[in-house]
């Protein structure tokens, strides 16, 4: 049944698309003034949902139209919905303030292509997102991939190039192939067991061949979207080439959508199917993200291309969860550590990640390119940007006490409690990896420039502060462990795995 408060779900997702209806049919300037009282009033709304959610201790729930599924479609909010539509609310804040100073519509000018196109995306994406956190339903889930597919597509060809335009394509084509196999995999679900119902799936689904097929494609199909190695190789051009502001969503939100359904189907729907050597085998395409992706990412010449590299290993580690949560069920431990960190992990990534290439784009207005050999200056002319690079670097690599520092002590201490070592060693390296780049990045910054040298552009106060603000976030987001409750596991269910008593 609907639970008190249950109807901010649908305000949270409706309200994202409203302002885009809005925004489309004012225009001009005005759809960045509606964006920015929607991303206020947002905000509160999900400010307001988590407030609900910790006083109760339990799940929101909505009832679309009043009917219960498997005839109707439920809305749901648990801990982990909640700790995701917050940072995602953080995080398009955040990023609406860094974008005013690129995407504000020109002096003299009713309006322009490209500033109207972000801010209608820009809360296009959000209210995407947060359909994926709250569906309750994998048909649903579908329809809040392909919305934001589509939301997030064009914000990679905004700048029209034919370079950009062309990773827009490559991007496309991988989501929609994602999008074919996961739907396969819900046709099949459902002519099995006759519900789509995420909750009534659970309860259901049994161990035999459709079901392991299903999963298969499914999860497939999710890699795709998430750009898992070797799945990844839409995602540099993509997010290198994309502007500033555009490539933070894409890198720090856009692939943590697909990410979350994962985690639904393998942790709520699948736990009992599941098999420990499936759950090592995803977390070792995991391991070779993290080793691949941070060795490319030392090789690369541009700023915005190592970024993109790192994120290609960072998710990597949004991965090695699986094989741990796996190995707590069948010892029958809790999985709480596990499923905590991987979510952390996600947290302090997507902040750290979103202040990272908003940094890269202002020292790119700064120096007026991005090359790696020649960043000298850039500290003494952004000061307050560097700082925040170093610090987002920081919980990248899992310094104490950055929010990736506890994410992987978690995670750490899952692998440690279930001996699988050799997630530790990989974990160990990629820190070491990681390290490098960010060192090297912020020692050419800091090297003084050239006599003579003068900016090429003063950016804006606000839009270093945003910048800072995230990292920031990303680096305290270790003292979470000081708050008396684990946020994310309320409101969860665990499955019963397949033959226990």
């Amino acid at each position: 049944m609907t639970t008190p408060a249950g109807l901010l779900l649908v305000l949270a997702v409706l309200l994202p698309f409203t302002g885009v209806l809005l925004g489309l049919v004012l225009g001009g300037r005005h759809a960045q003034r509606v964006a920015w009282v929607t991303i206020l009033l947002g905000i509160g709304i999900v400010l307001a949902i988590t407030r609900v959610l910790l006083n109760s201790g339990a799940s929101l729930v909505y009832l679309l139209g009043g009917w219960a599924p498997p005839l109707g479609v439920a809305l749901r909010a648990d801990g982990l919905s909640v700790c995701m539509m917050l940072v995602v609310a953080l995080v398009v804040g955040a990023v609406g303030v860094y974008a005013n100073g690129d995407f504000g519509t020109p002096a003299g000018q009713s309006e322009a292509r490209a500033p109207l196109a972000f801010w209608l995306l820009l809360l296009a994406v959000w209210g995407s997102l947060n359909l994926v956190f709250v569906s309750g339903d994998i048909f649903t889930l579908y329809v809040a991939l392909e919305l934001l597919t589509f939301a997030g597509v064009p914000l990679v060809a905004l700048d029209g190039r034919a370079e950009t335009l062309q990773a827009a394509l490559r991007y496309l084509v991988y989501a929609l192939l994602g999008s074919m196999f996961y739907l396969l995999g819900t046709f099949l679900l459902y002519g099995a067991y006759g519900t789509l119902d995420i909750a009534l799936l659970a309860a259901r689904v049994g161990s035999q061949p459709v079901t392991w097929m299903a999963a298969a494609l499914m999860t497939a199909g999710l890699l795709a979207k998430t750009a898992l190695f070797p799945l990844h190789l839409w995602l540099p051009p993509a997010h290198a080439g994309a502007p500033a502001a555009a490539s933070a969503l894409l890198s720090a939100l856009v692939i943590k959508g697909a990410w979350f359904l994962v985690v639904r189907l393998w942790v709520d729907v699948f736990a009992g199917i599941v098999t420990l050597p499936a759950a090592q085998l995803l977390a070792a395409l995991g391991a070779s993200a993290i080793i691949v992706g941070n060795i490319v990412a030392l090789r690369q010449a541009r700023l915005k291309l190592l970024i993109a590299y790192s994120t290609v290993a960072q998710i990597g580690y949004l991965f090695l969860m699986f094989p741990l949560v796996q190995a707590l069920n069948a010892m029958r431990l809790d999985t709480a550590a596990a499923v905590t960190g991987g979510v952390l992990q996600a947290i302090s990534h997507a902040t750290a990640k979103a202040a990272m290439f908003m940094a890269a784009g202002l020292i790119y207005s700064t120096l007026g390119h991005d090359r790696m050999a020649d960043l000298r200056g850039a500290g003494r002319a952004l000061p307050m940007t560097i700082t925040a690079f170093a610090l987002a670097g920081a919980s990248l690599i899992g310094l104490p006490p950055s929010g990736g520092f506890l994410a992987k002590w978690l995670l750490l201490s899952a692998a440690i409690a279930t001996a699988q070592w050799w997630w530790v060693l990989v974990m160990l390296v990629g820190g070491l990896l990681t390290s490098a780049y960010v060192f090297m990045v912020v020692v050419r910054a800091m090297a003084p420039a050239a006599p003579g040298w003068s900016p090429k552009k003063q950016v804006p106060g606000y839009q270093q502060a945003a910048v800072l603000g995230l990292a920031l976030c990303s680096f305290l987001l270790g003292l979470a462990a000081l708050l008396p409750v684990d946020m994310a596991q309320i409101g969860r269910t665990v499955a019963p795995l397949v033959g226990s008593p």
